[in-house]
């Protein structure tokens, strides 16, 4: 299976040459099982995006419901499920958040964002940050801030990157107000200097994901708000990987009191089940789209069967109480990972909001990131290694641990993980300088 794999399929981001993958044979719950019978801790949701774990037998009688009535439709036609799921959503999502386009990803939703918001607007630029990841297609990864934009290069016109809130080696201040008064006054300098007639959108993650698991400082998200409303510019949240539970709420960008006048969502939808990603707009833009064309369209927009399986997450989601339950044991998550902080000198920093949380890691005592920017270091293959041999599942992500299970995880399931956790740490402890 591996040899095949290997042999005749490219891997993401890797040279084919160097990958070792796991083989997995099935999947339930929390946990993944080899074809000999192994068990793994999912501890990333595979992608952040399995949220309701693996094999829930409800969404998987949807599909084939689904499968039995209507597999497929061409995108101008009008289905009951997407006539439901279209209702559903503008019941749930907050605000004046009514209009969803439907695509198979989180890269083709904010693909069609920026089709959306520049032709709303008939502005060209948009803003991103550097601490950021929006998709791997051509436009989104131009947005994309960190070092995997670099080899795409030349990209799409007209992105401005800024500094996020919390970039990588300075700071805007110590406290939460400090750090948001100066953010926002540099980042209205920079759209000074651009101009603001020539700025479409500004884009966020609204809780930055691979770049590091950071939620906004307290009052971020309101300030940025007002600020670009000043300047007729658009905010757009990128809820794809942060969204429908993983933070507690069922959308991140509630914990700061906004709703966006753009979101963007995929992964913990479908638990990615299916494959699906929607674009939502507000009320003012899907006016503007009642009268004039949206010049985007997918083979696949709003196809039935992943339609389908996002009704019936969403089911599992409400029913389950899977979001009141990330709230919960994101506080359980926490004291685990304090604990792991005062035990493991090579722990820098870590954070979690609900169950999206990591674990950064440190080479010396004078806090320097083990791991620079698109650097490496030999110890964390041991670390991978030793998680792997020790039934333990996720991603490093250069110089951090990610601990994004699913949210169906319980207390002594999150005990069992932060040990493996803490046993793996004792690697990294040992190349620790000074």
């Amino acid at each position: 299976m591996v040899e095949l794999c290997t042999k005749h399929s490219l891997f993401s981001w890797s040279a084919t040459g160097k990958v070792d993958p796991m083989p997995i044979a099935k999947a339930e719950g929390i946990y993944l099982y080899s074809p000999e019978g192994k068990r793994w801790i999912d501890f990333n949701s595979q992608l952040m995006s399995v949220n309701i774990g693996h094999g829930h037998p409800h969404v998987i009688e949807a599909i084939k419901k689904q499968a039995e009535t209507l597999i497929y439709a061409y995108p101008g036609m009008a289905t009951e499920v997407r006539a439901r799921l279209s209702k559903r959503l503008a019941d749930l999502v907050p605000g004046d958040i009514n209009t969803f386009f439907y695509t198979l990803g989180g890269a083709e939703a904010n693909e069609n964002a920026i089709k959306a918001a520049r032709l709303f607007t008939g502005r060209h630029k948009i803003i991103a940050r550097y601490r950021s990841y929006h998709g791997a297609t051509h436009g989104v990864m131009s947005l994309t801030g960190d070092p995997r934009r670099w080899p795409n290069e030349p990209g799409m016109s007209g992105v401005v990157h800024v500094m996020d809130p919390r970039p990588y080696d300075y700071s805007f201040g110590d406290s939460d107000d400090e750090i948001v008064a100066e953010n926002l006054r540099y980042l209205e300098e920079v759209i000074q200097a651009e101009g603001p007639h020539t700025i479409a959108a500004m884009f966020i993650e609204t809780v930055t994901g691979t770049n590091g698991i950071l939620p906004p400082p307290k009052g971020y998200l309101q300030g940025l708000k007002k600020l670009l409303e000043r300047y007729g510019i658009l905010l757009v949240c990128d809820e794809v990987m942060c969204g429908w539970g993983r933070t507690g709420k069922l959308f991140a960008f509630e914990h700061g009191g906004i709703v966006p006048d753009i979101v963007t969502m995929a992964k913990g939808l479908t638990s990615s089940y299916m494959p699906l990603g929607v674009m939502g707009l507000s009320d003012k833009i899907a006016a503007h789209f009642r009268d004039n064309v949206f010049w985007g369209g997918l083979t696949y927009n709003a196809h039935p069967m992943c339609l389908a399986a996002a009704m019936a997450v969403i089911d599992v989601l409400e029913s389950e109480k899977l979001i009141e339950n990330s709230a919960k044991m994101g506080d359980v998550m926490g004291v685990h990972m304090a604990r792991l902080g005062k035990k493991h000198r090579c722990v820098k920093e870590h954070r979690n909001i609900g169950l999206f949380g990591l674990i950064e890691l440190q080479k010396n005592a004078k806090g320097e990131r083990l791991v620079p920017l698109a650097g490496a270091h030999p110890v964390m293959g041991k670390l991978g290694k030793f998680y792997r041999e020790e039934g333990l599942f996720t991603v490093l992500q250069w110089g951090t641990v990610m601990c994004n299970p699913p949210l169906t995880i319980n207390e002594p399931q999150l005990a069992e993980a932060f040990d493996i956790i803490d046993r793996g740490l004792s690697i990294v402890d040992e190349v620790f300088e000074g």
